[in-house]
């Protein structure tokens, strides 16, 4: 009985071992976000730089091309501030605080993140 799990253990953890390893990443859109004292090395643009509103206008994010974002809450400005990365049509962002969230990109013009559905300014 012991031969038959070992066997069987053995197995699983070499589908598993094996699945990880062709697994691969999706190709990532590279913000490099410049600090004051640095120069920029490289920017990839994406399609989604520019002001995001949700229907009501409550909050409004500028994801800006040096990889920063702001965000506004009613009349408080720079409510939220951060870095983000765009990676196909996922963002992560990142705040000056260290907290972290995630959004996606539906298409062209909509972005969900937080709950919330924000659209282009245009």
């Amino acid at each position: 009985m012991r031969a038959v799990l070992s066997a069987t253990l053995a197995a699983a953890s070499a589908l598993v071992l094996a699945a990880c390893a062709a697994q691969q990443e999706a190709p990532r859109t590279a913000i490099t976000v410049q600090e004051p004292s640095m120069t920029p090395t490289s920017r990839t643009a994406h399609p989604y730089v520019g002001m995001w509103v949700t229907a009501d206008g409550h909050i409004r994010q500028e994801l800006t091309a040096d990889g920063r974002y702001d965000e506004a809450r009613g009349s408080r400005q720079s409510a939220y501030t951060g870095r983000y990365t765009v990676t196909g049509n996922k963002i992560d962002y990142v705040d000056d605080t260290g907290f972290t969230a995630d959004g996606v990109f539906v298409d062209a013009d909509t972005l969900h993140h937080g709950g919330m559905i924000f659209y282009r300014e245009r």
